[in-house]
């Protein structure tokens, strides 16, 4: 066969580079990367670029006002050796992070779960009613209404009709319960979009999967969740999983809304009101950019750690 009749053989991915390949491929899905544009350039410009930005500001003293001085490592000295409202929040961020992300992601998915079991228009409707809380803005009015401060507040009213109190409870006000109060109304709006992600996940989860799991030995439910429902939801687990961990450290609202800024006797001050007390009140930037690259670092430890325990999920 002459040269000019010969077919041409495709070059290898072992022969190419990896910027050759990656170029190939780039070129080969060219629309579709084209209409990832838009949202690319939009999550570069205010999200990867303020994340840089705020790093590079955490070394300077700056109140946007005058130019940034470069100050060094001051700020992040100052604030684990003298701030002492800083080592405050961070115990309570913890606190509230370890007890509302796990829960709020098992119960996500123990609901999604148990609603997956419905028929299809009863699942629509109890899937909105778990939903509602956590797009409704009434939820903080229904709770403070719960536990107002007075005799007209429900919770106050009912325990002194039963003689349990003789005086309304300042709920709010007492650094006692603002904590459990606030760790209880995030835990009602938990239900949020991680919740609809992991009932589309059981959805998709191939049926005939358990027909061939019971063939091999899969005797009751709970296996079946583990080393089948489980390792074919990864994608949603994951998904729930980074979500569940940026709103247990990035929680704010909640405190913010039923108990003020800052909270009696910083019962509930977290690292994200500490960052919109410098940043937002002071308009310290540079400092509240300290406060912000720590906070990053504390979520981006905490999802690889996810990351490394959904791994094993069905292993």
């Amino acid at each position: 066969m002459s040269e000019q009749t010969a077919v041409k053989r495709p070059v290898a991915r072992k022969e190419m580079t990896k910027a050759q390949w990656t170029w190939k491929e780039m070129k080969r899905n060219k629309v579709a990367y084209a209409m990832l544009a838009p949202f690319m350039i939009l999550f570069l410009i205010f999200t990867v670029f303020p994340v840089f930005l705020s790093m590079i500001l955490s070394f300077t003293d700056f109140n946007l006002l005058e130019m940034p001085n470069w100050v060094g490592f001051d700020n992040y000295i100052h604030l684990f050796l003298d701030d002492d409202i800083f080592i405050i929040a961070v115990k309570n961020t913890l606190i509230f992070a370890s007890v509302t992300g796990p829960a709020s992601y098992l119960l996500s998915f123990l609901i999604a779960w148990f609603i997956n079991e419905l028929g299809p228009k009863i699942r629509s409707v109890v899937t909105l009613i778990f939903y509602a809380p956590s797009i409704s803005g009434s939820v903080y009015t229904i709770w403070k209404t719960l536990f107002s401060s007075d005799a007209y507040g429900w919770v106050n009213g009912t325990l002194m009709e039963l003689g349990i109190i003789t005086s309304p409870i300042l709920w709010f006000e007492n650094a006692d319960y603002v904590m459990p109060l606030c760790i209880a109304v995030a835990l009602w709006v938990s239900l949020g979009t991680a919740f609809l992600a992991f009932i589309a996940g059981l959805q998709t989860v191939d049926k005939s999967l358990y027909e061939a799991a019971a063939v091999d030995g899969i005797k009751n439910r709970w296996q079946e969740l583990w080393f089948i429902t489980l390792p074919e939801m990864k994608p949603q687990l994951m998904f729930g999983a980074v979500l569940a961990i940026t709103q247990s450290f990035g929680f704010g609202a909640v405190v913010t809304t039923l108990c003020g800024l800052p909270s009696v006797d910083y019962a509930a001050h977290t690292i994200m009101h500490h960052l919109d007390d410098y940043g937002g009140q002071r308009y310290e930037v540079g400092y509240a950019s300290t406060i912000a690259v720590i906070l990053f670092a504390i979520m981006l430890g905490s999802n690889f750690i996810v990351k490394k325990a959904i791994s094993k999920v069905g292993q």
